[in-house]
């Protein structure tokens, strides 16, 4: 199997190189790994002490950052190398200024893995959620280097739990420690015979309280709310943005409305105010000159989580699509969420959803039932809002567990 493995991995890699010019993740994957040798010996000496961290993408990091920052706070000196296998990952983070260096993870070939940790030379190695890279992981083992899995959730269809997954099964009997995000997930891993197991929950909880203290007065958003309710469409897509918009042109008056969507480039914007027959403003012109639209869309990036502080109801996009975006921004916030129907794969979402604290829809009278019910009943309301805020923070406490064991 693992001769399969290695073949597969050097075809993947070959096929990356060949649709790097029509491809643009692949071109730009193959971009960010040049040079990854020089790299590491411009920013890593042979004398440092270092963490290596290694995210699949942009959510994964996330979830790894609050337990990246506590280790640098509580180490001065130690040096931080963040890695990442998706250009959705590296590009928006390639200038993380709490890594000493931020890269591409190489493909895991025997060659590369062996090269990419010597020079790295790390005292333990943190993956992040899903990532199962056999010849890193085979060589970090090799080295004794400590290699902890965490925020990790699992399912019963992974071959790890298959008859036929005992080389997937090999890869995580090499972890040191595997921190799981929930009972299910410490019970099918010990099911098969794993004891390098401890349930920590999920350190993105912790994440969205830690953004949730910092966050920024917006004083437009505050300004255009004024004495009304405000509902935030979050990380929005079309199908979400097309029944919320149904419902706006019909009860424009209820409350004030906010568009953030996840595309933000001129086209999609320009398309997303052709929905709306009542007045219209972009974030961009509002700030410069307000007035009395009942609309206002959000043309820029960076302040989502902090707007949220200003919402009475949140809908979070995605769940028309591959999945939901992050819920636990608004729900920190005492704020309950909405979401379309593709939302099972992501736990708290079913959990939120289970307590009362979220409700999802699949159609405009889906949307139209839940919001009259949160807008016309004050003590529902207020119950689900509660619920949300609680069910963060009972959540909480996943990097102290993590920080303890490592």
């Amino acid at each position: 199997m693992r001769h399969l493995y290695n073949v597969i991995i050097i075809i993947i890699n070959t096929l990356a190189h060949i649709l790097a010019p029509l491809n643009a993740k692949a071109s730009l994957w193959i971009k960010g790994l040049k040079g990854w040798e020089e790299k590491i010996r411009n920013k890593i000496g042979s004398g440092d002490r270092v963490i290596w961290m290694h995210c699949a993408s942009l959510g994964e990091f996330e979830q790894g950052r609050p337990v990246l920052e506590a280790l640098k706070e509580k180490t001065p000196g130690l040096k931080i190398v963040l890695t990442f296998f998706s250009p959705s990952g590296y590009e928006v983070r390639k200038g993380y200024a709490g890594a000493d260096l931020v890269c591409y993870l190489p493909s895991d070939t025997p060659f590369n893995a062996k090269r990419f940790i010597n020079l790295v030379n790390p005292e333990y190695v943190i993956f992040v959620k899903y990532e199962f890279w056999n010849n890193y992981i085979s060589y970090l083992h090799k080295k004794n280097i400590p290699l902890y899995l965490i925020s990790a959730i699992f399912r019963p269809e992974q071959h790890f739990f298959k008859w036929y997954g005992s080389f997937f099964r090999g890869m995580l009997a090499k972890f040191r420690m595997i921190f799981v995000q929930d009972k299910r997930s410490l019970s099918l891993l010990k099911s098969i015979g794993m004891d390098n197991v401890v349930m920590a929950g999920d350190s993105r909880f912790d994440r969205v309280v830690q953004i949730a203290g910092s966050a920024k007065d917006i004083q437009a958003l505050k300004d255009f709310r004024g004495d009304e309710k405000l509902f935030l469409a979050g990380s929005s897509w079309k199908p979400d943005e097309e029944i919320i918009a149904e419902y706006i042109n019909n009860y424009p008056g209820k409350m004030k409305w906010v568009f953030a969507p996840h595309e933000i480039d001129i086209s999609n914007i320009e398309r997303l105010e052709k929905l709306f027959k009542v007045s219209h403003v972009r974030f961009s012109v509002y700030a410069k000159n307000p007035s009395d639209a009942r609309i206002l869309i959000m043309d820029n990036i960076g302040m989502l989580s902090s707007a949220y502080s200003y919402a009475s109801i949140a809908e979070v996009g995605g769940g028309f699509g591959k999945g939901i975006h992050n819920i636990l921004e608004p729900a920190c916030w005492n704020i309950p969420v909405m979401f379309g129907p593709n939302h099972t794969r992501f736990r708290e979402a079913v959990e939120l959803v289970e307590a009362g604290g979220a409700r999802s829809f699949t159609n405009y009278d889906d949307f139209k039932t839940i919001l009259d019910e949160w807008l016309g009943d004050e003590e529902a309301y207020s119950l689900s809002a509660d619920i949300a805020g609680k069910y963060v923070r009972d959540n909480t406490g996943a990097t102290d567990i993590i920080l303890r064991n490592i």
